[in-house]
């Protein structure tokens, strides 16, 4: 996939290149993270690249770098043209990769296209080179240079995201996908600095133990930050590489999962608002897959406070796939979590949003696959009557999508063996529909389903009939004087206004009216 990635993208050769070394102050990245800026780059008339600079206070002397003063307090800086690796001995080849590295932390303005066009491609080109370079070293890399790898990449990757102004129109599962993706301009390097960090993470150079030092927790948080990125693109590259950061990296496991945690709640309980998503939930999905058996304690917790109330915003469609896979993953895990997630999807089933109705259903049957007996009788009867509910959802699809799950074996097992608990709960619901329901396939299925309870016990059928009639006689006795009642209020209250004193009401329709 990699060389695919590189392939696509113009080569030119490096010894065409000029290039230039940079250093400044070597101090660890998170001190680092502003680097130069194109503003202050350029070129002179012989064609060289020139950079203009304040002075750092107690900076190292940059290597590779010539100064010359042309006028009182104005620096300008000529770089030296850097050979190509193949071209210097072995020994000299880090202290290329350094220079070439330090030279990579300048950033170009991407906003005008017209801007820099040499220097633009003068970094591309050695960017390039540095890929190259990673995927082919044959030694550790020391300190030094892990130092100048973070800071570089930091440099160019973390930035202030500036989104473009859109209005939140999320009605009815209908979300932002469907707009056009907002695209970095700045692609063109940002890619290969993705590339660059990611070979550099999964390059067996790289000593985890020496690199922990430098991909630490704020260099994490910050990578986490990108991923609000509109640019659809970033954030893939941003989920390989997180994920391989925490396959590598063992000491930031607990810290990689405690931040996304963090960054749910505040999309859940506070904004609403969030790109990466289903990215992070992607990246979860295959941790939960390699989670030990029996499930620590804090893995429940995750579960129940953080991935459940994801079902909770309206823009659930934009990553419902990956959050149904991680909640079935802890299912299948751990068979008792199925109580548990059935009571959540429950407490935040939709109301008023078919669309989401129907997500929450499908997910549901999922669950109830990998649910068995003991936690299915647990939580039977607060989800049937959810499931009646559905069955007389004027949205057809609801309706048809809840008596789907009787086309499913094991879930139909489970309400067969659970019948005299379930049946009397559903049964009204079925009634209801073979009579009313405006729509003919929700009917069809409904006597479909029906004809397997009255097939398998004819008996608790006829029983159930019998009760649904009773009740109904009952609903039609408190209508009858529900309106009786009004009747007389309004023909009391007639008469008073026709009259000229004030009227007392008869006891009897008082407490006729208290009743009702």
């Amino acid at each position: 996939m990699f060389k695919q990635v590189l392939s696509k993208l113009p080569w030119k050769s490096s010894k065409t290149s000029e290039s230039r070394g940079h250093g400044g102050n070597h101090g660890a990245y998170s001190s680092a993270y502003g680097g130069l800026r194109s503003g202050d780059i350029g070129a002179d008339k012989s064609g060289n690249l020139s950079v203009s600079y304040s002075p750092v206070p107690n900076s190292s002397a940059d290597v590779g770098w010539k100064s010359s003063n042309t006028k009182p307090g104005e620096n300008n800086v000529f770089y030296e043209t850097l050979p190509a690796f193949e071209g210097v001995p072995a020994s000299e080849k880090q202290n290329l990769f350094i220079k070439k590295i330090r030279l990579c932390c300048v950033v170009f303005d991407f906003n005008d296209p017209t801007k820099n066009l040499k220097e633009k491609e003068i970094k591309r080109q050695m960017l390039l080179e540095l890929v190259e370079y990673v995927t082919s070293a044959n030694g550790k890399f020391s300190e030094a240079v892990l130092q100048e790898i973070v800071k570089m990449v930091s440099t160019n990757l973390f930035r202030s995201l500036n989104p473009q102004p859109r209005e939140n129109k999320v009605v009815e599962g209908v979300d932002l996908e469907e707009e056009e993706p907002s695209m970095d301009p700045a692609w063109p390097h940002l890619q290969i600095v993705y590339e660059f960090l990611l070979r550099f993470i999964v390059s067996p150079e790289t000593d985890t133990k020496l690199a922990k030092r430098y991909v630490d927790q704020a260099f994490i948080i910050r990578l986490l930050d990108l991923f609000d990125s509109e640019d659809t693109r970033e954030r893939e590259y941003l989920k390989t590489i997180l994920h391989r950061i925490y396959g590598k990296f063992m000491v930031h496991r607990p810290f990689i999962r405690k931040a996304i945690n963090n960054i749910f709640f505040r999309f859940i309980f506070e904004t609403e608002k969030h790109n990466g998503i289903a990215e992070l939930l992607e990246i979860l999905g295959s941790i939960i897959n390699g989670f030990a058996l029996p499930l620590k304690e804090d893995h429940k917790v995750f579960l129940v406070r953080a991935l459940i109330p994801l079902h909770k915003p309206k823009c659930l469609a934009m990553y419902h796939q990956q959050l149904s896979y991680c909640i079935i993953q802890f299912v299948e895990k751990d068979c008792k979590l199925a109580d548990t997630v059935i009571r959540g999807l429950l407490k935040y089933w939709p109301i008023t949003n078919s669309a989401k109705e129907l997500m929450f259903l499908n997910e549901l049957e999922e669950v109830l696959e990998a649910t068995q007996p003991p936690e299915f009788q647990r939580c039977m009867v607060p989800l049937f009557r959810r499931i009646t509910r559905c069955l007389n959802s004027l949205h057809f699809q609801v309706a048809e999508r809840a008596l789907f799950l009787w086309n499913n074996d094991h879930i139909q097992n489970l309400i067969i063996q659970n019948r005299k608990v379930i049946l009397p709960v559903i049964f009204p619901a079925l009634e209801k529909n073979a009579r009313n329901h405006w729509n003919q396939a929700v009917k069809s299925l409904t006597l479909n389903v029906r004809k397997i309870f009255y097939d398998l016990d004819p008996e608790l059928c006829k029983e159930c009939s019998v009760k649904f009639q009773e009740d109904e006689s009952k609903e039609d006795e408190i209508e009858t004087r529900r309106e009786t009642t009004w009747k007389r209020l309004e023909e009391l209250a007639e008469k008073k206004a026709s009259g000229s004193g004030a009227m007392l009401i008869p006891r009897k329709a008082n407490t006729n009216a208290l009743s009702g």
